[in-house]
């Protein structure tokens, strides 16, 4: 088996690929481009998603519950890290529209489980194809095996975050 080629050094010096109104300080922090790639992104995600009347968050819920199955709608708080009542707002147009359904839990009425339906789940593999086509548009300068190093290392990255925020307590997280 063939040694595998070396990754390419970066061309920021190439006119094509530089942007002169960023300066070299800022393209030298990979906290920074990350930042930049991730809002453009975002951005282009949440273009496709609103072409069908959704968000980011609705998204999120949806792959949860395929995901990891129903869940009690305090726990998809916890999980995705977002505000109850946004939450709440979010679990009510998606089961106004069919996605989602929501049932009260009969032995503690202030328990509502949530569950995605059969049309959720047409519904989500239609935006992953989304996400996906944003994807390979906002990476396509990279090949398939830079595309997989970079899932790696960001991977890795996010299971560090994941790993020192359980470290610290409630009330010492950062960024929610």
């Amino acid at each position: 088996m063939a040694p595998e080629p070396p990754l390419p050094e970066p061309l920021l010096s190439a006119p094509s690929l530089s942007a002169p109104s960023l300066p070299p300080t800022l393209l030298d922090l990979s906290t920074y481009l990350l930042s930049r790639i991730g809002r453009t992104a975002r951005g282009r995600l949440a273009e496709q998603l609103a072409e069908r009347g959704l968000r980011l968050w609705d998204m999120a819920v949806l792959a949860a519950l395929a995901d990891f199955g129903p869940h009690a709608q305090r726990d998809l708080v916890q999980r995705l890290g977002i505000d109850p009542s946004d939450l709440a707002k979010v679990a009510d147009q998606l089961a106004a529209a069919g996605y989602v359904e929501r049932v009260r839990d009969p032995a503690d009425r202030r328990r509502v489980s949530v569950s995605v339906t059969d049309a959720g789940r047409a519904l989500l593999a239609e935006l992953d194809a989304r996400a996906r086509a944003v994807q390979d548009e906002v990476l396509a300068p990279l090949d398939a095996r830079e595309r997989q190093l970079l899932h790696a290392l960001l991977l890795r990255v996010h299971q560090g975050q994941q790993a020192q925020q359980a470290q610290q307590g409630p009330g010492e997280r950062r960024g929610r």
